[in-house]
Formats: structure tokens, C-alpha cells, sequence
């Protein structure tokens, strides 16, 4: 059974502006998901599920079945408020839906296999892909998940500060934790973060997670007791979100298994601010011309 695609497609985009996930960036109006479903077909995923809001189903579908038939199989899950809540009392004034880890949850139906995670706006490389698919193909088990790791120095902004989730990692290459640090950027020849106490130094080649993770079906079960857990604790806070490092570090913590981290050679970028959008494209044009991608991926 080849391995899933799962994209979480259902963001607000608030920092950006607009819905980036169907901006076109490649020479022939190619999104950034368009490279990522690209890269993981020719490494052999056989199917891709969008996470997605039902109110702009009609104009996705539009969009990528016509491109996508018969190139891979495709299906749709829809984040919502109430998804799986299970008639837990939801406050009036809250309006998004519950995060990360909510969103693979509502794929529970959707896939009964080995899965990759990733988010619609980042571009992550044909090496991550490739490596994605060879540890769920012969490694991934409901005791061993895994994060495609990436090098913090290629994964920042030009354009403002960053959010990232730095890993620490033991002598095996398994997941010890993610720190989750804001307002991430290069200052002089350093890479710094700040927070309440200040600013800290974090080393350029620290590995840090870019959501993109590689799970054993087994995962939704985990996922399902700790979010009824989670809404217990922190339902009635606005804006508390079930993040996919809470899933992660209690699958670690309470002994369920090991997440080892591969690292990627991959250069990662996305578009964050609005002012990133012009040197996303060049990048997908660098790679074009340099042979990565055909000037056309559908055609």
C-alpha cells in the first residue's frame, strides 16, 4: 500500500493577506502545493487528501482535479469548528478551528495508512519527499514516527521574523523535543530569537521542524484521546490551539514509541509576508532552469 500525501490546506493566511495556498508562483501558474504533489508523485505517494474549509471547496476542486486526474488519487476533509468535538461546548466567541493536530484528526476516515503531513504554503524540496516516502515505506510503524528535519539557516525570512520549532535530538537521531521559538532572525553573522527574557543566540544548523511529518495510522487513535484531554483543559480559552508537537511530545513522553528526525538537504521556502512572494518565485524559476522542474508540470 503506497503511502498518503496529507496537506493542511485550511489556514487563514492572516500574516499574509490573502489565501497564498492558490497564488500561483511557477511559470505556468503552479502553486507551491502544485511542486509538493509534484514531488510526491515521482517519489511514489498514491494519494492526496487536502484538509480544506467546505466554503471554498467548490473553487479548490476547480483548480486541481482538472490538473490531478489520473495522476494521483485525490480526497477532501473539512476542518471545522465543531469537527469531532463530540458536543463539547464550544464559546460563542471563538471562530477558527483547534490547530494542527485537529486538522490530521479530521483525516481519521480518510486514511487507513502510512501518511506524510505537510502544510499547502511551504516548499520543502524533492529530497524531503524522497526521503518521506522511503520511511514510510520500510520503516514506519505505530512505534516509530518521524519529522523531516531541516537546517534552521535555510528556513528564514528575509522579509520579518519567524516562528519555528526547534528539535532537540539525541545521539540516535530520535526526537527529544520541540521548542517552539517566536520572532526568529538573522542578526550579523548569528541567528536569534527573542521572548519575555530577551534575546537568545540559537546555532545556525539546529534542526528545526517545517510541519512536515511522516505518522503510522495508529497516530489518529493518540490523537483523538489527548484532543478530548486537550478541550477539557483549554476548550474554553479563544485562541488555545491542539498543535502537532503536543501529539508528538506526549507520544514521547509516555513511552508509545520514537519520532526520529531525517534530516533533508533541501532548501526550504514559503511565503510568509506578502514582500517573500517575489523571491519564492525566483526560486521555483532557479529550479526550473536549472532542470529540478519541467516549465510546465501538468502539461
Amino acid at each position: 500500500m503506497q503511502p498518503t500525501l496529507l496537506i493542511l490546506a485550511a489556514g487563514m493566511a492572516s500574516r499574509y493577506g490573502s489565501m497564498k495556498q492558490m497564488e500561483g508562483f511557477g511559470p505556468a501558474g503552479e502553486t507551491i502545493m502544485d511542486y509538493s504533489i509534484y514531488d510526491a508523485i515521482r517519489a511514489g505517494f498514491g494519494k492526496v487528501v487536502f484538509i480544506i474549509r467546505k466554503d471554498f471547496a467548490d473553487n479548490f476542486k476547480a483548480v486541481f482535479e482538472p490538473k490531478l486526474k489520473g495522476r494521483i488519487e485525490i480526497d477532501y476533509v473539512y476542518q471545522q469548528l465543531d469537527s469531532l468535538t463530540n458536543g463539547y461546548e464550544i464559546p460563542a466567541t471563538r471562530t477558527k478551528p483547534w490547530g494542527t493536530a485537529h486538522a490530521i484528526l479530521c483525516a481519521k476516515d480518510a486514511i487507513n495508512e502510512p501518511f506524510a503531513v505537510i502544510n499547502a504554503d511551504d516548499f520543502y524540496g524533492r529530497d524531503a519527499f524522497e526521503k518521506a516516502y522511503s520511511f514510510l515505506m520500510n520503516d514506519c510503524t505505530p512505534k516509530q514516527q518521524a519529522i523531516i528535519g531541516y537546517e534552521l539557516a535555510r528556513t528564514l525570512s528575509a522579509n520579518g521574523t519567524v516562528s519555528r520549532g526547534v528539535c532537540e535530538v539525541d545521539e540516535n537521531n530520535n526526537l527529544v523535543s520541540i521548542s517552539e521559538r517566536t520572532k526568529i532572525y538573522a542578526e550579523d553573522d548569528k541567528i536569534v530569537y527573542e521572548d519575555a527574557a530577551g534575546k537568545h543566540e540559537v546555532p545556525y544548523r539546529s534542526s528545526v521542524s517545517m510541519n512536515f511529518w511522516c505518522f503510522d495510522a495508529s497516530i489518529f487513535k493518540v490523537s483523538e484521546d489527548l484532543f478530548s484531554t486537550f478541550l477539557q483543559a483549554h476548550g474554553q480559552e479563544e485562541k488555545s490551539e491542539f498543535f502537532i508537537p503536543i501529539v508528538a511530545d506526549t507520544y514521547i513522553k509516555k513511552g508509545l514509541g520514537v519520532v526520529k528526525v531525517i534530516p533533508t538537504s533541501s532548501q526550504w521556502f514559503g511565503v510568509t509576508y506578502k514582500e517573500d512572494a517575489p523571491g519564492v518565485q525566483q526560486s521555483v524559476d532557479n529550479l526550473v532552469n536549472a532542470g529540478e522542474y519541467p516549465s510546465s508540470l501538468w502539461s
